[in-house]
């Protein structure tokens, strides 16, 4: 009996053991870096961007194909089921008439009159029954102003394309910091109120047994147990928090909400210069992706301005054929090939002002475009001196904040040590774990705060590492 025991317990043992390095297999554990690669290989608006680019350089190999000569063929077989009839001079009676005509005048014949027959028309076919043609025609462009301005423009909307997906990635990469900063900071805080939670279950143990040896009264003693009991509903708000940031993060990786990711690393704080305010604008008109994307639009505006002026000019076009064709009543084909070769010259001379409108539009279209970029640089200086302004004040406040943890710190040691020794009292230790806990909060609130603030500003000047750009292209353009 015992030694079956034993048994089931070695066999749960070893079952318990294999469910938990599968557990730990299938947890991903990754930075601040690793979430980045797997966002710009996962997260769905990079992927559409980065279609958007192939799309792109499709439509330039589209345009240059405008500019090659086209091959065309076709083939045709036709039989009539009822030949078409055309009105013609009745032969028979011409002929008729020819032939007494010379009789008459050679005197072959006495002349008489009633051998001729009146003339008329009759409806006559000329058509065989059956007819086919194969043909090959090839056709080459040589002047077109719209063609070759079209594929200048398709090249500017490819650059266009490439501004706007770095645009994407560059957002998508400061939203990845940030969220799982987030996280970071959700578990951090959740640390502190389970270490307070912990501190109060101690204190409260502690207060046990006090009381049963008389020297704390009840009040004390219920006093604690209402801590302990308020701080356990912050422990599952805490943690639902931190579930929901989790699941934030993996949309934003790409990756399935039941997978089981381990963020490494820690909110940590380091000091250090900040770029002033004449040089961040000078940096970010000159970087930053949405103003770049902007100015791309605008060229792209004007190569359409180019695009439709040039249906003013004329189109010149050389062609040839090449025809092989045969016809007959009986599918017996009397055949015979024939080849052609032409110029063709196109010149609009009036479409109801149609190219005039257009060409209309599209500068207007410039127009609009330049204000967009004028309110985005606007727009720009604001966040940009705001991002500044706050990573200053939030620097400020760590430094002066971690002068407060250490201060109540000292403090709930004291009023711990006072209370062991009789000189203190439940609130003072109540009060101190309050001010410490506090103090951590804020710290870890403003650290987080310095985090996003410089992410933010690190997207304003488009300050991003190049080396995402290559891993993305490399791996999304496979």
């Amino acid at each position: 009996m015992v030694k079956s025991t034993v048994t089931l317990k070695l066999v749960i043992g070893l079952f318990l053991q294999s469910v938990f390095m599968i557990c730990n297999a299938q947890q991903t554990r990754m930075d601040i870096n690793d979430a980045i690669l797997s966002a710009l290989k996962n997260n769905t608006t990079v992927r559409i961007a980065n279609m958007d680019v192939v799309k792109a350089e499709a439509a330039v190999k589209e345009a240059y194909g405008y500019a090659y000569p086209t091959i065309d063929f076709s083939t045709d077989f036709s039989h009539f089921l009822t030949k078409p009839l055309t009105a013609f001079p009745d032969f028979e009676a011409l002929l008729n008439n020819l032939t007494y005509k010379v009789l008459f005048d050679e005197g072959v014949l006495p002349q008489d009159d009633n051998k001729y027959l009146p003339m008329s028309t009759k409806l006559q076919s000329f058509a065989q029954t059956n007819s086919f043609e194969s043909k090959f025609t090839i056709t080459q462009t040589l002047f077109s102003s719209t063609v070759f301005r079209g594929i200048g423009a398709s090249q500017i909307y490819l650059d266009l394309s490439k501004e706007k997906l770095k645009s994407v990635v560059a957002k998508t990469i400061s939203d990845v910091k940030k969220s799982f900063y987030g996280v970071l900071l959700s578990t951090e805080l959740l640390k502190i109120v389970e270490s307070s939670l912990k501190n109060a279950e101690e204190n409260f143990a502690d207060l046990e047994s006090h009381y049963e040896q008389g020297l704390v009264s009840d009040f004390d003693r219920l006093q604690v147990e209402v801590q302990v009991e308020n701080i356990k509903p912050k422990v599952l708000e805490l943690k639902k928090v931190l579930h929901d940031s989790q699941n934030g993060l993996k949309i934003l990786l790409g990756l399935p909400q039941s997978a089981d990711i381990v963020l490494a690393g820690s909110l940590n704080y380091s000091d250090e210069i900040i770029i002033s305010e004449d040089d961040a604008i000078a940096f970010a008109s000159e970087n930053n992706y949405d103003l770049r994307t902007l100015l791309n639009k605008r060229k792209v505006d004007e190569a359409f301005i180019a695009l439709e002026t040039s249906n003013y000019w004329p189109m010149l076009t050389a062609f040839g054929n090449y025809s092989y064709a045969g016809s007959s009543d009986d599918l017996k084909f009397s055949t015979y090939n024939y080849t052609l070769v032409g110029l063709n010259l196109r010149i609009n001379l009036f479409n109801g002002l149609r190219t005039a409108r257009r060409v209309e539009q599209a500068e207007i279209g410039v127009r609009q475009s330049g204000e967009q970029i004028i309110l985005t640089k606007e727009f720009l200086i604001q966040q940009i001196k705001s991002k500044l302004y706050e990573l200053n004040r939030v620097r400020s406040e760590i430094n002066a904040l971690e002068r407060t943890i250490n201060l109540a710190s000292k403090a709930y040691d004291i009023s711990r040590a006072r209370f062991n020794s009789g000189e203190g009292t439940q609130l003072e230790i109540k009060n101190a774990d309050l001010e410490l806990n506090t103090a951590k909060t804020n710290r870890l609130q403003s650290v987080y705060s310095y985090l996003t603030a410089k992410s933010d500003l690190d997207l304003l000047l488009g300050r991003i590492d190049e080396e995402y750009f290559k891993f993305m292209n490399d791996q999304l353009e496979k």
